[in-house]
């Protein structure tokens, strides 16, 4: 029984450990190797998926040297790494210790594989408490943080999993004797395909995508929140949308920790994962929950099915005890790992090369689905009360502590009357990622809050992507500013523009905008600000997307007629990123439909790139009844571009 205890918990912390590595490693490949939209998306996609394809050489290395001693130097390499990444500077500096802790991650999983036959317990509780430690930390990453906790918390993580892996007679976490030289005897491990372990190491990979993407994502269960009470005049707390959290992670641990059904009651969980991901896969902010439950349960029903219970407990069970069931189990997780790259890169790359990209959580779900439905039936009970049920119930409890924190409060009101003058602030906050590719919410906040702002225009907002570290930067962001938000979908629910005010916000609506050759998706989102004594004031934030070679020409004239109509005579601000300078045609089409440019009196402003600005392309424009004043564009280097801030006065009531 302590056998398993360990052999569960240090898989399950060395695979948090690797998430953790994972959310700094992914976001790196497009804001410190490339930059999105202007790096080729093959180059990118080569570089992510080359580590991959290195690892499917690691278990001829464990055949050959041995699975303990290379397990060993690998979980050392991976602790290293994820400890350095909260020190790393950026840049560079932290590409690279995010590379060499993914390879070495890779390679420890593959060494534990040798010899561990029923991974599922740990691969269940690693992704499960990732995901509680995440919505506990409110999307952020203890690697950000960078304070004495992060520090602590992180240490100890790293400590633990180091002691676990070194214990003697250890397999599960460290590697083992079991498996020898190339020409150790093949004894039992020539059981068929699949036995002892292998289907379950083969959807480790598939198995984390859909839990990062989908199943087990705090910031998309806080996301598909927020379209369920979007627009009721309430503002909550951060952890508000994460009441959901811990459902799907109960949902997810008691699916993959007890005894699957037999017969065709198996399928349950195959449906309901196929169902999750096919709702996810539907882009509508109103499905999101519902995809999220469905694909908790159906995930942690799939793993179990594919767990094999028929071994006993103990050291001398640990592995089948040959070296070609072992390198089977070790190219199975390598093989696994190299889906979920080819999926990440897959789903993400689909925005810059335009192909559609719902297909992909669907046919990861189906290989998910096939694998663990043609598995063979458990036939033994599990020995004993099952040790992970415990900790199980540890990681739904730590999920409780993010909702039960949360509260409501109520929007900001007008105390004294309308204001005479807003101060309005535009801003591509590139996912909250800052030119040193650190994400680096505190460098937005501060250069926001320098402007004294009382309506914020955003654009580039990701509230959930994988391939950006799954943060809700939005909520994130605007809890350090103290301001409510709307949001409004562009490339798909969870990326897009928003407007933070601090002034209640009436009537919001989001025009779809034609992507006319665009790579990823555009759309204007129009809300009115209501300042008391019946002052309304509209405001419409968009973000245009060019279609390559040319200007956005048919975006901006499509925008300019929706915010002039939505306005309807009231004072408007349109602000954004326009992808367009002054003088272009595109811009002409804000100026011809009446609007003004607040930015004017100085120009030249430029704003992009934030470390050498030589392109004016994020303008505020406003209507000729709003007197614009103070227009600045202040040095950050926290996103790729500056932020522009104009204060306007409003005309006499």
């Amino acid at each position: 029984m302590r056998y398993r205890q360990l052999t569960t918990g240090t898989l399950a912390l060395g695979v948090l450990l690797l998430i953790d590595v994972l959310r700094v490693w992914l976001p790196g490949i497009i804001t410190i190797f490339g930059q999105a939209a202007s790096t080729p998306a093959e180059l990118m996609g080569a570089f992510a998926l080359g580590w991959f394809v290195l690892a499917l050489g690691a278990p001829a290395v464990v055949r050959r040297v041995g699975a303990r001693p290379v397990t060993i130097v690998a979980a050392v390499a991976l602790a290293v790494a994820r400890l350095t990444l909260t020190a790393a500077p950026g840049g560079r500096t932290q590409l690279w210790v995010a590379t060499a802790g993914l390879l070495a991650g890779l390679v420890w999983l593959v060494g534990v594989a040798a010899d561990t036959d029923r991974p599922v317990p740990g691969l269940a509780l690693g992704f499960a408490a990732n995901a509680a430690v995440h919505a506990v930390l409110d999307t952020a990453d203890l690697v950000w943080r960078g304070d004495w906790v992060a520090w602590l918390l992180s240490a100890v993580a790293v400590a633990v999993f180091l002691a676990g892996t070194a214990q003697p007679g250890h397999r599960g976490g460290a590697g083992g004797a079991l498996v020898g030289p190339a020409d150790a005897p093949a004894g039992p491990a020539d059981a068929p395909a699949g036995a002892g372990g292998g289907r379950a190491w083969l959807l480790a990979g598939p198995a984390l995508l859909l839990a990062g993407m989908v199943a087990l994502s705090p910031a998309l269960a806080r996301t598909g929140m927020s379209y369920l009470v979007a627009g009721d005049g309430v503002a909550r707390s951060p952890l508000f949308g994460l009441a959901p959290v811990p459902v799907a992670i109960a949902g997810f641990l008691c699916a993959a920790l007890t005894r699957p059904p037999r017969g065709w009651a198996r399928a349950y969980g195959p449906v309901a994962l196929l169902g999750g991901a096919v709702l996810f896969a539907l882009d509508r902010g109103d499905l999101l929950l519902p995809a999220i439950l469905l694909a908790a349960v159906g995930l942690g029903a799939c793993l179990a099915l594919t767990d094999d219970a028929s071994t006993g407990d103990g050291p001398a069970n640990a592995g089948t005890g040959g070296g070609a069931s072992a390198s089977r189990r070790g190219y199975a997780v390598a093989a696994g790992m190299l889906v979920f790259a080819l999926g990440a890169v897959g789903y993400y790359s689909a925005y810059d090369l335009g192909y559609p990209n719902a297909a992909v959580p669907v046919v990861v779900a189906v290989l998910v689905a096939a694998v663990a439905f043609t598995a063979r039936p458990v036939v033994h009970r599990l020995p004993g009360p099952f040790p992970p049920l415990r900790a199980a119930a540890a990681v739904t409890a730590l999920a409780l502590l993010a909702p039960v924190l949360a509260d409501e409060v109520p929007v900001a009101s007008n105390r004294d009357g309308p204001p005479e003058r807003l101060t309005v602030v535009a801003y591509n906050i590139r996912m909250g990622f800052g030119l040193d590719g650190r994400f680096d919410l505190t460098g937005l906040a501060e250069v926001v809050v320098r402007q004294r702002p009382d309506v914020v225009l955003l654009s580039e907002v990701d509230r959930a992507w994988l391939l950006n570290g799954g943060h809700d930067t939005l909520d994130l962001l605007a809890d350090r500013l103290g301001m409510p938000y709307v949001f409004g979908p562009a490339a798909d629910p969870v990326w897009g523009d928003a407007v933070l005010s601090r002034w209640p916000v009436r009537d919001p609506r989001t025009l779809p905008l034609a992507a006319v050759g665009a790579p990823t998706g555009a759309q204007a989102l129009a809300v009115t600000l209501d300042l008391g004594d019946g002052v309304r004031t509209a405001v419409v934030s968009t973000h245009l997307q060019p279609p390559p070679g040319r200007g956005p020409v048919v975006q901006a004239r499509a925008v300019a007629d929706f915010a002039t109509r939505y306005a309807a005579g009231r004072p408007l601000v349109v602000a954004g990123d326009l992808n367009t300078e002054p003088g272009d045609e595109a811009f002409a089409e804000f100026v011809d439909a009446g609007l003004v440019d607040a930015l004017a009196a100085a120009r030249p402003l430029a704003t992009s790139p934030a470390d050498d600005p030589r392109q004016q392309i994020d303008h505020i424009f406003v209507s000729p009844g709003l007197a614009p004043s103070d227009p600045v564009a202040p040095r950050s280097t926290a996103s790729d571009h500056l932020p522009v801030a104009v204060t306007v006065t409003l005309p006499p009531r």
